[in-house]
């Protein structure tokens, strides 16, 4: 356990250092998160503005999930967009290239297809979990959680495939499972391990603004600071992601061990397949 959480730092740190080295990488989760934003508002707005929204009784089951599918479908393609201008570079980076944040978006542009195709999927799958949670309750939302942890599980390489290898999606999510399969098992650990770091850092930050709040009773700038602390640690959280699975994808694709992380690391970021004589980190 204790070794776990040893190399939850490490990995944390390493992937801290490359960022460090090429801030560059956070033009991409931050494009993100304001065109992200720009979406969410364009879809709420008109809604809060309505009495369709407050009542909820003109707005009937099939418009109020088709709107529900159409927000999802946009806001997982301007995740993906920029995810795959961020791998691309980061990519570049670890073969010792160099990539401008213009090559990431044009690379990302080059892929407008299977970026909206993969949008579409995910889409769908999304909007099915939360019908799934709608419908059928308490049992619904248990059954969504595990359903879209094991989807998260068997696509976690699906866009570095999709966008490094030039696959199409039915290629890059089988390719994607047998990754999975192949090389380290079936419970990730250090796929989490920068969010629950950036999780602990968050709660830190959530009680000294909530001190602040008490010293200064002022709850507008404890709400300001409270978002700013957030979007901040969002977006240095979401580089440093895409840092550590393009890493991952290319030692899980070659075998090779990219020279910034340690080999040890990163081979053991993943626990074992059930059945195997490793014992689990």
């Amino acid at each position: 356990m204790f070794e776990s959480i040893g190399r939850s730092f490490a990995l944390v740190k390493t992937s801290w250092n490359i960022l460090m080295d090429d801030k560059n990488l956070l033009v991409f989760p931050i494009l993100s998160g304001i065109v992200s934003l720009i979406v969410l508002l364009t879809f709420a707005l008109p809604l809060l503005f309505t009495d369709n929204f407050m009542s909820g009784t003109d707005l009937g089951p099939i418009m109020f999930y088709g709107l529900l599918f159409v927000f999802y479908a946009v806001s997982y393609f301007v995740v993906i967009f920029f995810n795959t201008a961020l791998i691309t570079c980061v990519n570049a980076r670890l073969n010792g290239k160099e990539a401008t944040i213009g090559d990431g978006l044009s690379n990302a542009i080059r892929h407008f297809g299977p970026i909206l195709a993969w949008s579409l999927i995910s889409a769908t799958v999304g909007l099915i979990l939360q019908v799934l949670e709608d419908k059928a309750g308490f049992i619904g939302q248990i059954a969504a959680t595990l359903v879209g942890g094991a989807w998260g599980l068997v696509t976690f390489f699906v866009v570095p495939i999709l966008i490094l290898e030039d696959k199409g999606v039915a290629d890059s999510v089988k390719d994607s499972v047998s990754l999975i399969k192949k090389t380290w098992g079936e419970s990730i650990v250090g796929g989490g391990s920068i969010f629950l770091v950036f999780l602990v850092i968050g709660i830190i930050a959530a009680i000294g603004i909530f001190a602040i709040w008490l010293v200064s009773q002022s709850f507008l700038l404890a709400i300001a600071l409270l978002i700013i602390v957030v979007a901040i640690l969002a977006i240095i959280a979401s580089a440093m992601q895409g840092i550590f699975v393009t890493a991952l994808y290319t030692y899980a694709r070659t075998g090779t061990i990219p020279s910034s992380f340690n080999k040890d690391l990163i081979a053991n970021a993943f626990v074992p397949k059930q059945g195997s004589k490793q014992g689990n980190i």
